[in-house]
């Protein structure tokens, strides 16, 4: 049975590849913005690739996994015969993706008009469908993908799944590099790459199950006592994805009226997903097999040093990439994205919506520590009833204000939801076990955490005004925007150790667990 420096082990294996991933998409995002600016084309492009990643996180890494990973991972802990669950688990979801391929193919019209209605009447309309036609069927491989990562990571392999993300970013990079030397339309080529990559990804990881012991096996699906509860189990959990994705879609309505806004949007998503990337999601793909063992060999002990130490990793790691994000939002933008299509109209409202997104970035990793606290039970209900207050909230506040501050109401309403989402989830563990509570550790080592931010934001905010001739200048803007976040790493650190809310211990702890 892993400890707790074990988990810590895997979620920083997990967040390193999430690391190089969000890396290599920068680069595309970089090159994207460079050929394709905030425009019509780009637009279109967002919305088309957004919609089979929507219906994945509803299906796959959402709904499906979290009611997935905790059973199958019960059936390995036991020897209860995983593999012939997995393998249903494998046909059902594939029958269900080919039917969703289908209708969502012949619905795209309406599907792209419910997700941005304001492209209705010129011609990023008929774009959009046109690349939701081929984008769509992405669906069917990456959600296959995403169920063989949840069989590797039950099996305590995080590495390869990992990888996967990484290689999707390589090929459209590459597919990017053949369309200007071969000199292919680049709307075109984007729009084709999608289900290749989501070929190679999938083909990577299905061979990476087979060294687990696990090769699918494609056959009709039929229905077993254990695929009948995975699927009352996911059920809420669909309802709650469904919710979260209704966020989604007042967001790219809100900002649908406006031309670029919705690539302003994106690309500032992707920027605050890096962190959240690295470490949220790190941690709650870790967290989530770890505590369903725990639970199921009844050791409590064991649960709360899991879910505490989780938590004490993530808020150590994404409160300064926070209030960086916030302190540093134009600059980075301003450094990263503004050159050829990329103009600087293009840069304030991105980095407008980085800073809004930043705020609710502790939230959302929150939430992914939270959460394996009721998936890891079964529970899927309570936090489905928490998503849907949360939707409201969204949706009112989104609403709301639009007329008044325009596209930056659906950043705002993003992150305000986020901090509601988390405090229903936060109120609703405190009946469960000892392991849903805060133990002292965590709670003595948080303040210190929050000083060593302050002193980093202090430094960073100080080099921002003294390096700002250089991060306006062409040949040293790179060097600068390093710099700063070179300052402020050391800064966190030196004050975190300064502070006691890092400890030697720990680390030598860490490199003992290996």
């Amino acid at each position: 049975m892993s400890g707790p420096g074990k988990m810590i082990r895997n979620i920083m294996t997990l967040g390193l590849w999430t690391l190089v991933s969000r890396g290599a998409g920068l680069a595309r995002d970089l090159m994207m913005a460079n050929y394709l600016g905030a425009g019509a084309v780009a637009d279109a492009f967002n919305v088309a690739f957004s919609l089979p990643n929507m219906f994945r996180r509803f299906f796959a890494e959402g709904a499906f996994n979290q009611a997935f990973v905790p059973i199958y991972a019960k059936k390995l802990q036991t020897g209860d015969d995983a593999e012939t669950f997995a393998q249903d688990a494998f046909a059902g979801l594939s029958a269900v993706l080919l039917a969703l391929v289908l209708i969502g193919t012949l619905a795209m019209p309406a599907l792209v008009w419910a997700m941005a209605s304001g492209f209705a009447g010129d011609q990023r309309f008929d774009l959009a469908v046109s690349f939701g036609r081929i984008t769509f069927c992405y669906i069917f491989f990456i959600s296959l993908f995403a169920m063989l990562a949840g069989v590797l990571n039950a099996h305590g392999r995080f590495a390869e799944a990992g990888f996967v993300p990484v290689l999707m970013n390589l090929v459209f990079i590459a597919a990017m590099w053949a369309a200007v030397v071969m000199g292919w339309d680049m709307g075109t080529t984007l729009v084709w790459t999608v289900p290749l990559t989501g070929i190679a990804q999938l083909a990577f990881t299905w061979r990476a199950a087979a060294r687990v012991g696990f090769v699918p096996r494609l056959r009709m699906p039929h229905m077993t006592p254990d695929l009948k509860r995975l699927m009352i189990t996911a059920g809420p959990a669909m309802l709650a994805g469904g919710v979260v994705q209704i966020n989604l879609l007042v967001s790219r309505q809100v900002a649908s009226g406006t031309e670029g806004a919705i690539s302003w949007l994106v690309y500032a998503d992707h920027l605050y997903q890096l962190p959240l990337g690295v470490v949220a999601i790190a941690v709650g793909t870790v967290l989530l097999p770890e505590l369903s063992r725990r639970l199921s060999a009844g050791d409590a002990q064991g649960g709360q040093d899991a879910f505490n130490r989780g938590t004490e990793f993530a808020l150590a790691l994404t409160l300064p990439s926070a209030m960086g994000l916030m302190v540093l939002s134009y600059p980075i933008i301003q450094v990263i994205y503004e050159r050829g299509a990329f103009d600087a109209h293009a840069t304030a409202n991105t980095a407008l919506a980085l800073a809004i997104y930043a705020v609710g970035l502790p939230a959302f990793v929150l939430q992914k520590v939270l959460q394996p606290l009721f998936f890891a039970r079964e529970d899927t209900k309570s936090p489905f009833r928490y998503a849907v207050w949360s939707m409201v909230t969204n949706v009112v506040i989104a609403v709301g204000l639009m007329p008044i501050v325009g596209f930056a109401a659906a950043a705002i309403a993003t992150s305000l939801s986020a901090w509601i989402m988390v405090g229903q989830l936060w109120w609703g563990a405190r009946a469960m076990g000892p392991e849903a509570r805060f133990d002292d550790r965590l709670l003595s080592h948080l303040p210190r955490v929050l000083l060593a931010c302050g002193a980093m934001v202090l430094v960073i905010w100080a080099g921002a005004m003294l390096l700002q001739p250089w991060l306006q200048s062409p040949g040293w803007r790179y060097i600068a925007l390093a710099a700063l976040v070179g300052f402020g790493i050391f800064t966190y650190f030196a004050s975190g150790f300064a502070f006691r809310a890092f400890k030697l211990e720990d680390l030598k702890s860490l490199r003992r667990q290996r």
